[in-house]
């Protein structure tokens, strides 16, 4: 006990976490009238309001969403299941990629060539994919939380002064009121992003699983570490500029799968533009702020500049995305349309897997088959793996 005890002492040193001469007992809720500290147990509270959104999320997508895709020709049907062989199943619960030296193996130990193992192996992957129906459903569940959750934003963010001013984030700091509105949008926010780590292990499972699931983590212990540290004014700042080019990314993707091709274009054309305009304008004002403005303003303390470095790597990410977009964006005018999934190259699905996906090895050999590849010069879903909402 006593070394949880020295260890917790150790971790929450005021002088690694706080302003010099600040103690926690200087930010404890009601230690001043005058002032409503953030409180670190309300960080529990989106736990169980996500199981609610979660609810939610099944409700909508099952009773409105998914009756909407039906009526618009979305196909809700897999791809043909492979026929039943323990071998090959308890290979394939064991990796994720067919070698030719497992295929080789596989030959010698059942009655089929090696082109019968790839095709059974393909069939049984796509039918871990997610349908056309689920992913539209997906799709149109986080393009409206991201429409509530920015125009919410702006309403509670509106008459606050840091909006405007982002020196007001540093101002008097950290001796600053959390609002009741700003409560609110801290805690739904985190509840969505609880959600959705919650949710991927209920989802079908995608390729990009544990990198998404390490967004999510990420993501959460940023905005807790900004709460705990009293730094929500900055912190608000940057969920509501996150916010609104998701809208029209998720919104991009709902549109292909509902077959509207130029709204697809239109849209997808809005986003990289409000992507720019936001993620590459706007969170640099922040980050120049919190860099350049605020050593000027307050003294500084280690928790500031781990908060601050996590900000700039995310900044780096942004470069790094924007510049698979512009790929994409480039490649779709040479194509002349979006093709493929605006997601990931993981959930691509199509009922005929069989035509489209031809044999690569010769049996008994590696030499590659002749392909007759004359598929559009423009894969959307092969650039835009890695695009996604923070």
């Amino acid at each position: 006990m006593d070394i949880l005890i020295k260890f917790s002492n150790a971790f929450w040193n005021e002088d690694v976490w706080l302003p010099p001469n600040i103690t926690w007992k200087d930010i404890e809720p009601g230690s001043r009238e005058d002032i409503v500290y953030a409180d670190y147990r309300h960080l529990l509270w989106p736990i169980p309001i996500s199981f609610i959104i979660i609810v939610l999320r099944i409700a909508v997508e099952n009773y409105w969403i998914m009756p909407v895709g039906r009526s618009l020709g979305i196909k809700s049907t897999k791809a043909k299941a492979p026929i039943p062989n323990k071998t090959l199943e308890i290979t394939y619960s064991k990796m994720s990629k067919l070698n030719h030296k497992t295929i080789v193996n596989l030959t010698k130990q059942l009655d089929l060539t090696e082109r019968q193992i790839e095709r059974w192996w393909r069939r049984r992957k796509a039918q871990d994919k997610p349908t056309t129906l689920k992913k539209f459903c997906e799709n149109v569940w986080r393009c409206m939380y991201y429409t509530y959750s920015f125009i919410f934003g702006i309403i509670v963010m509106w008459d606050k002064s840091w909006l405007w001013d982002i020196k007001q984030c540093w101002y008097s700091y950290p001796h600053q009121s959390i609002h009741n509105d700003v409560w609110w949008y801290y805690m739904i926010s985190m509840s969505f992003y609880w959600s959705l780590t919650f949710s991927q292990f209920l989802d079908n499972k995608r390729k990009d699983f544990w990198q998404m699931f390490i967004h999510h983590v990420l993501t959460l212990v940023l905005i807790s570490l900004s709460w705990m540290c009293n730094l929500h004014r900055v912190g608000s700042l940057v969920l509501i500029v996150h916010d609104f080019a998701d809208i029209l990314l998720e919104a991009a993707k709902f549109l292909k799968y509902a077959n509207l091709q130029k709204a697809c274009d239109i849209v997808f054309g809005l986003f990289t533009i409000s992507w720019i305009v936001t993620r590459l304008g706007l969170f640099p004002r922040i980050i120049y702020s919190s860099t350049v403005e605020a050593p000027q303003i307050l003294p500084m303390y280690p928790v500031y500049y781990i908060f601050n470095s996590l900000l700039i790597m995310l900044l780096v990410l942004h470069f790094i995305w924007t510049y698979m977009i512009l790929q994409v964006v480039v490649q779709t005018i040479k194509a002349g349309q979006m093709e493929g999934d605006v997601r990931s190259s993981s959930d691509e699905v199509s009922d005929s897997s069989e035509n489209r996906d031809k044999p690569v090895l010769q049996n008994g050999s590696g030499t590659p088959l002749k392909e007759n590849n004359k598929s559009s010069p423009s894969r959307l879903t092969s650039k835009s793996n890695n695009i996604q909402q923070d």
